[in-house]
């Protein structure tokens, strides 16, 4: 049975034991952990001695009734130390009833105690011309009070009001003076709920003496069980008594099912936790799974959990302990999607090689993917089209969006295909069009996506009708004439032409001349009855 010096002597190191995590987190990391597993040993004594006779050199003093009965008597152990023993050997005489009693031991709000006994006695057998009253037993009592009020004369030498605890017997016995065999016997009583008690052994005819007599508790040594604190907890009262103990998270630590409880069993041993904590995000087991250590600078740790700190990413970093996320460097990002252990990244380079095949009205722009995709795999393609004034072959031309009636097949954004068919578009007309690369983290960068551009004019078509002719004057004999334009001239206006009729009665018109013109303004003379349509040309 392990024990420690004393209640008092042990409780230093238990403290010690909370206290290792910050006493020792200057020191290298494998001598902290070494230091602070030591005092974590040190502390899983599952006993407390209240009184044990081998530290003691002076006079017990104990009280012996009837003084002629025990006798105290200095000796030696094994080991050559000195002790203070007491020894009694009446047995010639017969009707023995020789009683000793410790001094008033308190009990310390313990509920059952144990009384280990070291004792030796003589064979009857081996003791010549005695009377058949010697014995090789004697009895174990107990006495509880609430302080020390025993005398001489009380309580009483007998049976009640002393408790027997049990009538004990050698496992070996010597038959000379010079061989003594020692035994040891472990005796345990309660429940207990006064302030202290006394032990009383009775002699009824042995010849014996008592080496040394410890009388302990046991207890569950506080401690760490699934990244919980569980605090020193006294046995109960039976032996099989089991006594919860409530638990906190240790330091750095969370609560990942409640409620948190240790079972104590009576031999001081504690059972399989209920509940349990785990390190927090930003921190790992360490010291043997009773510390939960901040992860240092350059790794870090996402989610509570028992897993270790892990470096940080490709493209990221940080800057003190405990991170739970690295932060990304300069101009690399991650996405809403991604995971905190994913790589940092970046946008895609510009596609290059954007080839425009125009048909009329329409065209087909084919590219290639870009040189750099920015360390991602989400690659999409946005084609955004402008019509730009001052028409083909104008300098520089200012260009603003087209408009809805422009027709993108199979898309105009987030395209995967590097290939997109573009209708409806107006003829004879200057267009811009740039062909973006996008991917995951193109929202987060502060710069518009990068593009090639390539410009484009679509071919001539026949130009509208005109719309508009205006008679300035007329007479019997000419007519001036001007007209607007074509609103739709659809390439460059060539020249117009214009027929003009003669209307017989009412008959249809029949043309009398055909005039193709450059000018928007004509004047006929002549008889001229009607004039007929308009045309430009192109």
């Amino acid at each position: 049975m392990a024990s420690s010096p004393s209640g008092e002597d042990a409780s230093p190191f238990i403290d010690l034991l909370q206290a290792a995590p910050s006493r020792f987190s200057s020191l290298p990391p494998g001598l902290a952990e070494h230091l602070t597993f030591l005092f974590f040993l040190l502390s899983l004594n599952p006993s407390e001695t209240l009184m044990n006779t081998k530290w003691v050199t002076s006079e017990l003093a104990w009280t012996p009734h009837p003084e002629t009965g025990w006798e105290e008597v200095s000796g030696h152990d094994s080991s050559t130390n000195p002790i203070r023993t007491y020894q009694v050997c009446n047995v010639r005489e017969s009707n023995q009833n020789n009683w000793l009693r410790t001094g008033f031991i308190r009990r310390r709000e313990v509920q059952r105690v144990y009384v280990e006994i070291e004792f030796t006695v003589r064979d009857c057998n081996s003791i010549p011309n005695i009377p058949g009253s010697c014995k090789e037993t004697f009895n174990l009592f107990y006495y509880e009070a609430d302080s020390d009020v025993a005398s001489a004369s009380s309580p009483f030498w007998m049976e009640n009001p002393y408790i027997k605890v049990d009538t004990i017997a050698p496992d070996e016995s010597f038959s000379r003076l010079d061989s003594g065999r020692v035994n040891t016997k472990v005796r345990s009583f309660g429940p207990l709920s006064k302030a202290g008690f006394y032990l009383a052994f009775q002699d009824q005819g042995a010849c014996m003496s008592l080496l040394s007599v410890r009388v302990f508790y046991k207890k569950c040594a506080r401690t760490i069980a699934s990244f919980a604190l569980f605090p020193e907890t006294l046995t109960g009262a039976e032996p099989t008594s089991l006594v919860i103990a409530p638990g906190t998270c240790i330091p750095n630590a969370v609560e990942v099912s409640v409620p948190l409880k240790l079972y104590c069993n009576g031999d001081g041993e504690w059972m399989v936790p209920v509940g349990a904590c785990t390190c927090a995000a930003g921190y790992e087991p360490a010291a043997k799974e009773t510390q939960c250590q901040a992860c240092p600078p350059g790794s870090f740790k996402a989610k509570q959990g028992e897993g270790p700190c892990l470096p940080c990413p490709p493209n990221s970093r940080t800057a003190s302990a405990a991170a739970t996320i690295c932060v990304c460097h300069n101009n690399f990002y991650r996405a809403d999607s991604d995971t905190a252990d994913s790589a940092c990244t970046t946008v895609p380079s510009p596609p290059h090689s954007v080839i425009s095949n125009v048909n009329e009205t329409s065209l087909v722009l084919e590219w290639s993917e870009p040189r750099d995709l920015g360390g991602r795999d989400d690659l999409l393609y946005n084609v955004i089209c402008k019509k730009c004034q001052g028409g083909a072959g104008a300098g520089s031309a200012s260009c603003s969006r087209c408009d809805d009636n422009v027709e993108f097949v199979p898309r105009q954004l987030g395209l995967t295909e590097r290939r997109v068919h573009v209708s409806r578009l107006l003829a004879h007309t200057r267009y811009s069009f740039e062909v973006q690369a996008v991917n995951g983290v193109s929202g987060k960068s502060p710069l518009p996506p990068r593009y090639a551009a390539v410009n484009i004019t679509t071919n001539q078509a026949a130009p509208s009708e005109v719309p508009t002719m205006r008679l300035h004057s007329s007479s019997g004999s000419s007519l001036t004439l001007s007209w607007a334009p074509p609103e739709r001239p659809n390439g460059i206006i060539l020249d117009y032409e214009m027929k003009y009729f003669e209307k017989v009665g009412t008959r249809s018109a029949v043309p009398l001349h055909e005039l193709v013109l450059q000018m928007r303004k004509l004047r006929l003379r002549g008889r001229v009855t009607q004039v007929g349509s308009k045309r430009a040309e192109v």
